[in-house]
């Protein structure tokens, strides 16, 4: 009997609250039969409100407020999905509850700014579980989850699909290859090859949620609905693909459609950034991602721009004022926080070129610019910025080369050797998201997507040792570059000889406390481990001596001290 009243109960749940003729706010649904923390409670609403245009805020807007199990309240944005016959429409609540335990939630629905109408309360109980939640920044290493566990990014930029007409004077079969450059077998692979982040654009060619097309690429079908329904299936689909393999992404947002072709808000980048409407427009763009897709735990982070110092300077009437980027980023990252109630990172870019203010925007959480052609210059780079600015910083893009009109297999070695290096220079530097390479078709083509296994296994050791805590050390090793980090008792060495010829020299670590130690060599290639030998200690130095590393080669040592 106990149970079919629980049955019952759940039903009722499940069909919703009927509101009466009277209210706007019809009714609600809770579509999610056994909610859980940090899973997706999905709801619809029905609401009868006239209105001219739904994804408008300033028109109609419509708001799920929460209270959590330990008081807390939160107001999230829900999103139009479709309408009904007369003044009827159907919206949608995408929530993800970060506690467990019992949640009281309302409506709340506004007409030109102002609340015409506030539902009954409901409830719902979310059961423990057993997932991490959402990404937040802990310190210049390491990222934090909901649950405590902090985490490291390891990936590459996976940017777009493939095009149906790539603009590579070398690789264009390569990059036009459909069936293989997709969402699917990129993901899948990284996963498997030990990765765990990427960084993924919507832009005219890709996930273009507010375009009209025509579009580069056969996965989106030209619309004049106000969002692209094609490109909001398929984004629809990223996230889901992302949570069920383990993945975290930086999700840049760009400008969007904003041009007279599509929104025709403003006519260029400049009227963009500092005209009122074009700010507007941009606001409810933002409303609506973070209503639809913001719940998922597998967005790390939200970037505004891809290299927008580019933006700036790629304006036809001369540089845009930096100043007026800046305020709009303020602008909108303060807005972005202030609807965004899982506190997702905020993050934007640049290319090579400093936009004044940028870096010191107060809720711009991660700071970040991209290096190609100059690798070597990776490690200090970050250390410099984190220094001047107080925040973490990453490398959102490096490789060896940028021209695309280049072949590059004239010098496919130097670009392997470069892939390698870059990445273990952001192990062994302050930033919470290793630098990201691209050319993602080019690098799975030589195979290289399995050497992040390598990198992920230190990685891990590394926060299972330390708990997320990273000590600095001084090291030398001749001529060759070698980086060192205390995690917990453990030390760990990274040596690259940069030579063309065998490099032999001794390692020595500043960071000696008086124990013996043992080391052991680590293959990032093979994943294979020595076994250990004994480390010397000289004069508060320890001493790996007479190390053999050959051209171009790197290295791992990890120091243990004998219990």
């Amino acid at each position: 009997m106990t149970s079919m009243k629980k049955m019952i109960a759940l039903c009722g749940l499940c069909l919703g609250l009927s509101l009466g003729a009277g209210a706007q706010i019809r009714q609600s649904t809770l579509l999610t039969f056994l909610p859980e923390q940090y899973g997706k409670v999905e709801l619809d609403i029905e609401v009868k409100q006239s209105y001219r245009n739904p994804y408008a805020q300033e028109d109609i807007a419509l708001d799920m407020l929460v209270t959590a199990p330990s008081g807390k309240e939160l107001r999230l944005p829900c999103y139009f999905e479709k309408a009904g016959q007369g003044k009827l429409s159907y919206w949608k609540a995408r929530f993800t509850p970060q506690e467990a335990g019992t949640y009281t939630y309302a409506f709340v629905l506004s007409k030109a700014g102002k609340e015409t109408d506030r539902s009954q309360g409901q409830t719902f109980r979310a059961a423990a579980s057993e997932g991490r939640g959402f990404l937040h920044t802990k310190s210049d290493w390491v990222l934090v989850f909901d649950n405590g566990e902090p985490f490291r990014g390891v990936g590459e930029n996976i940017c777009w699909e493939s095009r149906d007409h790539d603009d590579s004077k070398y690789y264009k079969a390569l990059h036009e290859l459909g069936d293989r450059y997709n969402y699917d077998y990129l993901l899948e692979n990284l996963e498997k090859s030990g990765g765990n982040f990427f960084r993924t654009w919507m832009c005219g060619w890709n996930l273009p949620i507010d375009y009209r097309g025509p579009f580069n690429n056969r996965r989106y079908v030209e619309s004049d609905e106000y969002y692209n329904p094609s490109a909001l299936q398929r984004m629809d689909y990223l996230v889901e693909l992302s949570e069920s393999l383990g993945l975290y992404m930086m999700l840049t947002l760009g400008q969007g459609g904003f041009t007279p072709d599509h929104r025709g808000v403003a006519s260029d980048s400049d009227e963009f950034f500092g005209k009122p409407e074009a700010r507007v427009w941009y606001k409810n763009r933002l409303r609506y991602i973070v209503a639809r897709w913001g719940y998922s735990p597998a967005i790390a982070m939200w970037e505004f721009f891809n290299e927008v110092d580019n933006v700036q300077h790629r304006h036809k009437g001369g540089p845009i004022d930096g100043r007026k980027i800046t305020d709009w980023h303020a602008e909108m990252s303060a807005y972005l926080k202030q609807i965004d109630p899982y506190e997702h990172i905020v993050t934007t870019s640049i290319s090579h070129r400093d936009v004044e203010g940028l870096n010191s925007v107060e809720d711009i959480d991660i700071n970040q610019k991209h290096i190609y052609n100059r690798t070597d210059a990776i490690p200090e780079e970050i250390n410099r910025y984190v220094r001047q600015y107080g925040k973490p910083y990453i490398i959102g893009e490096f490789g060896r080369e940028w021209d695309w009109s280049k072949n590059f297999d004239d010098f496919s070695d130097e670009m392997d050797i470069d892939f390698r290096r870059g990445i273990w220079y952001g192990v062994f530097s302050p930033t919470p998201v290793l630098p990201l390479s691209w050319w993602w078709e080019y690098f799975d083509a030589r195979g290289m997507t399995a050497y992040y296994r390598g990198v992920r296994d230190i990685c891990d050791r590394m926060l299972a040792a330390g708990r997320g805590s990273f000590e600095p050390l001084e090291v030398q090793a001749g001529r060759s570059q070698a980086f060192a980090v205390r995690c917990g008792e453990e030390i760990y060495v990274y040596v690259f000889n940069p030579q063309a010829g065998i490099a032999v020299s001794d390692i020595e670590v500043t960071g000696g406390d008086g124990r013996n130690y043992v080391f052991e060599r680590y293959y990032p290639s093979s994943r294979q481990y020595t076994e250990p030998l004994n480390v010397q200690e000289k004069g508060g130095r320890l001493v790996l001596e007479d190390e053999v590393l050959g051209s171009t080669c790197e290295m791992l040592y990890i120091l243990k001290p004998l219990s």
